[in-house]
């Protein structure tokens, strides 16, 4: 099954920088959002940290749920959690049009794409500073999105890890590869240039929009700065 119609509008949008809800205010979850629309977004990221894959605990189905309650934009799902085989279809349910897992976190990550298609979402594999583009090649060609960890996943307002550019480089630099190239940890408007230009195409934002004074301008300096340095 193809990709969803908000996948296919993100994807011809490119270069986008996806908003993480991780860093926003939940006690003004519907106002956070809205600011994020007025911006420009056109999806948002959400980070499901189960505190046994990482360390850390975030949120679950009923935040996601109530997102595609206030949002129509495109709503990916960063599952940093164990054994995701058995949660992306809950997922996809409550409103995911995107979810993304860890190849670190399963045994079958060519079955868990395949099965996240099939639901009719765009599939996601993620893969972590340490490891390396070895463990997730024989998946590629089932990916819509590979998600480059610039960061160890877990907690939010980390450093940037280069490490990360190398693997973006050598993705980008395939033929072959259809799949989207996010990035995610630490970008900003230090660190996002040189990302766009190893290959990333989505961007993941936290700290850099959500402790900014006005959303709406730093939303639209990091999407230029996305767009300039693509060319």
């Amino acid at each position: 099954m193809p990709p969803n119609d908000k996948f296919l509008k993100l994807r011809a949008s490119l270069p986008a920088v996806l908003p993480s809800l991780l860093m926003c205010d939940f006690g003004h979850l519907a106002d956070d959002i809205a600011r994020l629309e007025q911006a420009g977004a056109q999806a948002l990221h959400l980070d499901v940290m189960d505190g046994h894959f990482v360390p850390n605990l975030t949120y679950g189905l009923p935040l996601v749920e109530t997102v595609r309650r206030l949002s129509s934009l495109a709503i990916e799902v960063h599952l940093m959690i164990t054994e995701p085989e058995k949660w992306v279809g809950r997922y996809i349910d409550a409103g995911s049009d995107m979810v993304t897992f860890h190849v670190e976190a399963t045994n079958e990550p060519g079955e868990v794409l395949q099965e996240v298609r099939k639901r009719g979402a765009a599939a996601g594999l993620a893969l972590n500073p340490p490891t390396p583009l070895s463990a997730i090649e024989t998946y590629l060609p089932h990916c819509d999105v590979v998600l480059v960890m610039s960061v160890m996943p877990g907690f939010g307002g980390q450093a940037f890890d280069p490490v990360s550019l190398e693997k973006l480089q050598a993705l980008h630099a395939r033929p072959d590869l259809q799949a989207v190239l996010e990035i995610d940890g630490g970008i900003n408007a230090k660190t996002l240039p040189a990302a766009v230009a190893a290959g990333a195409r989505n961007l993941v934002v936290g700290s850099a929009l959500f402790h900014a004074k006005d959303y709406g301008v730093a939303f639209h300096d990091l999407t230029k700065m996305a767009r300039e340095a693509v060319h």
